[in-house]
């Protein structure tokens, strides 16, 4: 009963950032994965609570869904890093992994990745900075200011990126998004996610 259970929760990628840019770039790559990007998360700061983020995902016919969550700089614990943990809190979804974005954010903690994607599309063990260039001294830990909360979480599958739509061009919407859109499919793909 429980991998049924399992089998049937939607499937749900978390995505650290969500201003008007990285909503653009994901909602694109949400389409191109085949999924549904829940346009309401976004905002800088998160402008909504996780449960009315899991009421949307739960509403839509889709899988995966994307979902953005977004601190606006804040190095205490934000509305996008409550929304976060309420999420993986629940029962009702499963979250599948989490897009870690870069930021100049200071005196944070930090996560450690499982790997990044950088700007030109390359998957690394290092993690990257804002404009997703990797660690000059191969860190694993992406700083980030919707980041810190994962220390307490359990993810399973985290993946390092520069900042969403941008990092110097090669992640513009025009383009099709490609470095988020490397993210996503490295963790549906790490997953067993089949698209």
């Amino acid at each position: 009963m429980r991998l049924m259970e399992k089998a049937m929760k939607k499937k749900i990628i978390l995505i650290t950032d969500g201003d008007q840019v990285a909503r653009r770039a994901v909602e694109k790559v949400a389409e191109k994965v085949g999924g549904r990007c829940i346009s309401l998360s976004a905002g800088n700061p998160t402008p909504v609570s996780g449960q009315e983020i899991i009421s949307a995902v739960l509403e839509t016919p889709y899988d995966p869904v994307l979902v953005m969550l977004d601190d606006r700089g804040n190095r205490s614990r934000g509305e996008g890093e409550t929304a976060l943990a309420e999420i993986t809190a629940s029962n009702q979804v499963e979250v599948l992994g989490v897009v870690a974005v870069a930021s100049n954010t200071e005196a944070i903690k930090g996560i450690e990745v499982d790997c990044s994607v950088t700007n030109q599309g390359q998957v690394v063990p290092d993690a990257v900075d804002k404009e997703g260039f990797p660690e000059p001294d191969h860190s694993h830990r992406l700083k980030g200011d919707t980041v810190d909360v994962l220390n307490e979480l359990e993810i399973p599958i985290i993946i390092g990126v520069g900042d969403i739509g941008k990092m110097k061009g090669y992640d513009r919407l025009s383009k099709g998004a490609p470095v988020t859109k490397r993210a996503v499919e490295e963790i549906l793909a790490r997953s067993g996610y089949k698209i």
